[in-house]
């Protein structure tokens, strides 16, 4: 019996490593995408890089959950650890959203910091929902209501 455990444990190990490689590579891949849109967009005023990654990251996770949930059937078991756990969450930060809050408030913008943290809540979380949305729509199969 001892023997059956130990060999199930070492099992899980390796399948438990495969699972945080692909978390680290989206995550990687993630980042370099957020940093890309940081360089593209000027800063000025609100921090519309943060503001644009946060909120259309939340698109994805829509389009992502949809896909995975109710489209794909069986997808591959490093799919949504790659894409929704890595990938997007590289792009997306909480951190420098509420780093930029700060920023912003303690500079004395006081209204554009209550913009900023309101908008983003409020585009995250209609991002979601018009992601998801947009997917159903367009997965949607000829005579399916």
């Amino acid at each position: 019996m001892p023997d059956d455990a130990a060999a199930r444990r070492a099992a899980g190990r390796g399948r438990s490593a495969d699972v945080g490689l692909v978390i680290a590579a989206g995550g990687a891949l993630g980042a370099l995408a957020r940093y890309a849109v940081a360089l593209a967009l000027p800063v000025a005023g609100l921090p519309w890089a943060t503001l644009l990654v946060n909120v259309s990251g939340s698109l994805a996770i829509g389009v992502l959950m949809v896909l995975l949930t109710e489209v794909a059937g069986r997808p591959h078991r490093l799919a949504r650890p790659f894409v929704g756990v890595g990938l997007l969450g590289g792009y997306t930060t909480f951190s420098t959203y509420a780093v930029d809050a700060h920023l912003l408030a303690g500079s004395g913008a006081l209204g554009a910091a209550a913009l900023y943290v309101i908008g983003t809540v409020v585009g995250a979380l209609l991002a979601v929902e018009a992601g998801m949305a947009l997917t159903r729509l367009l997965t949607r199969t000829k005579g399916t209501p």
